[in-house]
């Protein structure tokens, strides 16, 4: 047994840790019956219980990460779940080919992008990571091995994408891989001084490029409420390059990379700072049009700081993530950005960005409209925060990602996921015998509730 936590770090609780290097031995561990319940678990990127199991099971996959086949006329990449993203893009970049989806950090394995159905700045255009699946095997907890497609056992299928892990364990994935020139991306940069500004710059950018985010200062008040820095971009042509990088189009630059040896006292993130921060952060990036940015500056800002979890010291944090509908406007978001602003509470810069349609999975998290992730320092008084935040979420009919939640309650979200019980039939003919399960499946009810829909109806 051995303390386990998400990326928040709180909850920590003791689970039994496998770790096997062949995929038969997942199926191994599972039937031994060692333990009553298993969860598998990538990078532990997930902010909050996800990946967690007290008292019971848990499968590392970071031994289960080969690449088992690769087609280059088409794109295709076999590998196994505990890959991660920041591997194939290693391996295949310089090759010329990308992610169709990629989230805001390399450090997450193929079996997460699934269960999580991770999304990215291009969710409009591109949809969700599960959109590039081709097909995945999973262990189901009736022991089976099920090979799951839109074609083939497709109710399993768009069951696990979003299925935080409860189907069953994702063995291997088929993935699509996309074409690309370059390694870079051309970038329009853009400040603005409130909130409808920054809907209106992150509108025209994601029509205009395939990929588009605003930066939010979560602290500001009054007329500023909702300024940001806006970044729309696309994967920039190799005639595009300055002529130092023509010869080498597909060179990986690797920014520096820091690892925070220690926790941070709990004083040095304060709101004062924070708002410093974002002055900072704000007065560095002035507009600007056209500018190169390679891959790693452009998608992963945040993945030069190894360990950036323990700057919030070992209190933790908590990973807070809400998306609003078209149909509540920008209401939504003003509402929940002025509680934010009047907490009190620390807040780094918020991400947001545009959603297009509804995922196919039962639990998928995205809707067409907007969504706010910002990361807030458990403090004194932020648990009521939190419920404050869920409430304004409600109101305007949004709900939270999953994959970061650390603190959703069961009533909240049946309210929240309308086909939760669509989900809950699939995942019990899945695994019948409650073998896959975490500590936020039993925190919010995702298996345990009678289901109230029947299958079908699911589609892509």
């Amino acid at each position: 047994m051995r303390e386990s936590a998400g990326w928040g770090r709180m909850p920590r609780v003791r689970c039994a840790v496998f770790r096997p290097e062949r995929r038969s031995a997942v199926r191994s561990i599972v039937a031994s019956g060692a333990r009553t319940s298993y969860i598998a678990r990538g990078m532990g990127r997930s902010g909050g219980d996800a990946a967690v199991n007290a008292n019971a099971g848990v499968i590392a996959f970071d031994r289960l990460n080969r690449f088992l086949a690769f087609q280059p006329e088409t794109g295709e990449l076999q590998c196994e779940a505990g890959v991660s993203l920041g591997e194939i893009l290693d391996v295949f970049l310089p090759r010329g080919f990308t992610l169709g989806v990629i989230p805001g950090t390399r450090h997450v394995t193929v079996g997460g992008a699934i269960a999580a159905d991770v999304h990215g700045r291009n969710h409009r255009k591109a949809g969700t990571f599960s959109q590039y699946v081709e097909e995945l095997t999973l262990l189901a907890g009736t022991g089976d091995v099920l090979t799951c497609s839109r074609e083939r056992a497709s109710d399993a299928f768009w069951a696990t994408t979003g299925g935080m892990g409860l189907t069953g364990a994702i063995l291997t994935a088929k993935l699509r891989l996309l074409p690309v020139e370059t390694s870079f991306l051309r970038v329009d940069r853009k400040r603005t001084s409130n909130l409808d500004e920054t809907l209106a710059a992150l509108g025209t950018g994601g029509e205009r490029m395939p990929y588009a985010v605003a930066w939010i200062d979560g602290l500001a008040r009054g007329a500023s409420l909702g300024r940001a820095v806006v970044l729309s971009g696309r994967h920039a042509r190799k005639d595009e390059l300055p002529e130092h990088l023509k010869d080498r189009p597909l060179s990986c630059l690797r920014p520096p990379r820091f690892k925070l040896p220690f926790d941070l006292p709990g004083v040095v993130i304060r709101r004062f700072s924070a708002r410093a921060f974002n002055a900072l952060h704000r007065a560095m990036r002035p507009s600007g049009e056209g500018l190169l940015a390679d891959f790693a500056t452009f998608f992963f800002p945040l993945d030069g700081l190894l360990d950036a979890n323990r700057l919030y010291g070992q209190r933790g944090f908590v990973q807070y993530q809400a998306v609003f509908p078209l149909e509540s406007g920008s209401a939504g978001l003003r509402e929940l950005l002025e509680k934010l602003g009047a907490s009190g509470q620390a807040a780094f810069p918020a991400e947001l960005r545009g959603c297009g349609a509804e995922g196919a999975g039962p639990l998928s998290f995205p809707l067409a409209g907007h969504t706010l992730a910002l990361d807030l320092p458990r403090a004194a008084g932020f648990e009521a925060l939190l419920g404050e935040l869920d409430a304004i979420v409600l109101k305007h009919r949004g709900r939270l990602y999953l994959a970061k939640d650390a603190t959703l309650n069961a009533a909240t979200l049946e309210r929240m996921y309308p086909r939760l019980g669509l989900f809950r039939t699939i995942a019990r003919r899945l695994d019948p015998r409650g073998l896959f399960a975490s500590d936020l499946a039993r925190r919010v009810g995702l298996k345990s509730a009678a289901a109230r829909t029947a299958i079908g109806g699911i589609a892509p």
